[in-house]
């Protein structure tokens, strides 16, 4: 890649944005079984550059969420190229016909779907967004530029000269993946201003993403995949050996992530039941609570019975002290074994605590009533809602996007996971035999 400024590698994925927008599929799908391979024939290469960023977080201090997110092995470097050879396998939505009619006056009138053009793609420490983002855009059409964060820039430069060099090998444009380097705001005002070349910017990464890029985004138009305040409601009647594999599926399978789980709701017709419970079973699984008074009133009170039948220390056995949940906690994505807790008084009560608090991303209800699903479905406003199944479904790849860019919580243009089919837009294709409007 030889551009050397923002606007110069925008303007070098505008020309390839024009070809690939014309390119076949057989083409496309060529070039991404190149990346597959590339990324497993070069494994070495891209373990080499992952060091240096794993060895820069360390010394930085970065959390081991984050590290984990930043951390690429073997295995994650085969499911990534994995991931690109389902997008292979996916149907190409590029001229796909949405509906077509012919007009009373005779004209054939088709709307079919079309690339956007470029996409920018403004992500945190994941370089498999780098790939996964790649893949998805070439698939559809669209040229790609990507801005990572500093903390993977050895990561991220290894992972697009790689992709860079396969696809146009395997015949796609010069251009047609391009990188931004390091971190600064002013490369991502600059990114964010560049409405000649640039059709759509997605950042993919916390608040603090979304604040900074919403200062300088004036002139192109941006989805962002945002945060993830996700709720676990267990209702009345849930069943409780579920709703306990929910939970500590939702919150510790992997808790650096936008899916996972951040705040547990309990209606208060199982509380004294399920509460003492979970809470030593995500203590166990190393998980901090903060919690309402009435949830720690009820593990307070069965820690005390417990350990006053069995003479068990609560550090030994029962459930330790919860620490109190502030207003904070509510609205907080921990990206942490962190969780609030808290006691609700019905199905109603949990879905208006959920839309104040909520980002909009992935919600669940265990219920094995069927009304109240209903009523969960229909009152929570979020992208994904879920009756009896985790909130760590919600991914591209789980939905059979081959992967995905980010998960939107905006209702315009693409909500959820942004595959192939949200890249694109559509045009509407009209043809007559010298038609004339009279």
């Amino acid at each position: 890649m030889t551009a050397t400024s923002v606007a110069d590698i925008c303007r070098s994925a505008k020309r390839a944005a024009r070809e690939l927008a014309q390119v076949d599929t057989a083409r496309k799908d060529a070039a991404l079984t190149a990346i597959a391979g590339a990324l497993i024939a070069r494994s070495a290469e891209i373990l080499t550059a992952n060091a240096l960023d794993m060895e820069s977080g360390r010394e930085v201090g970065l959390g081991d969420a984050l590290l984990d997110r930043l951390a690429l092995d073997e295995a994650r470097i085969e499911g990534i190229a994995r991931g690109v050879q389902q997008i292979v396998a996916l149907p190409d939505p590029v001229g796909e016909v949405i509906e077509g009619r012919r007009l009373p006056g005779g004209l054939d009138m088709r709307k079919v779907r079309v690339p956007l053009g470029v996409v920018a793609v403004v992500y945190e420490a994941r370089p498999n967004v780098t790939i996964d983002a790649t893949s998805l855009c070439l698939k559809s059409g669209n040229a790609i530029v990507l801005r990572g964060s500093s903390s993977a820039s050895h990561s991220n430069a290894t992972l697009v000269r790689i992709a860079a060099e396969a696809a146009v090998g395997a015949g796609l444009p010069e251009g047609c993946v391009g990188l931004v380097g390091g971190g600064g705001r002013e490369e991502l005002a600059e990114l964010a201003t560049q409405s000649e070349t640039v059709d759509l910017i997605i950042p993919r990464g916390g608040e603090g993403l979304k604040t900074a890029l919403g200062e300088v985004a004036t002139t192109v138009p941006v989805i962002y995949a945002a945060s993830g305040n996700c709720h676990v409601y267990v209702d009345a009647s849930a069943d409780l050996e579920q709703a306990q594999a929910i939970v500590l599926n939702a919150k510790t399978q992997r808790p650096g992530v936008c899916n996972a789980a951040e705040t547990l709701l309990v209606h208060e017709a199982v509380a004294e039941t399920f509460l003492p419970r979970i809470a030593a079973a995500l203590s166990a699984a190393g998980v901090s609570v903060r919690a309402d008074a009435r949830t720690r009133e009820i593990v307070g009170c069965a820690s005390s019975s417990s350990s006053a039948t069995s003479g068990v220390s609560s550090r030994n056995g029962a459930s330790p002290a919860l620490q109190e949940a502030s207003e904070e906690d509510w609205a907080s994505e921990y990206l942490a074994l962190t969780l609030a807790v808290g006691v609700v008084e019905s199905t109603e009560q949990a879905i208006e605590h959920i839309g104040r608090y909520g980002s909009g991303h992935s919600e669940a209800i265990v219920t094995r009533d069927t009304a109240a699903a209903r009523a969960f479905q229909l009152g929570v406003d979020a992208a994904c809602v879920y009756v009896n199944a985790s909130t760590r479904f919600t991914d591209g790849g789980e939905f059979g996007m081959g992967a995905e860019i980010g998960n939107s919580t905006q209702k315009l243009h693409a909500r959820g996971p942004i595959g192939l089919r949200e890249l694109c837009t559509f045009k509407y294709l009209v043809e007559g035999d010298g038609h004339v409007r009279a």
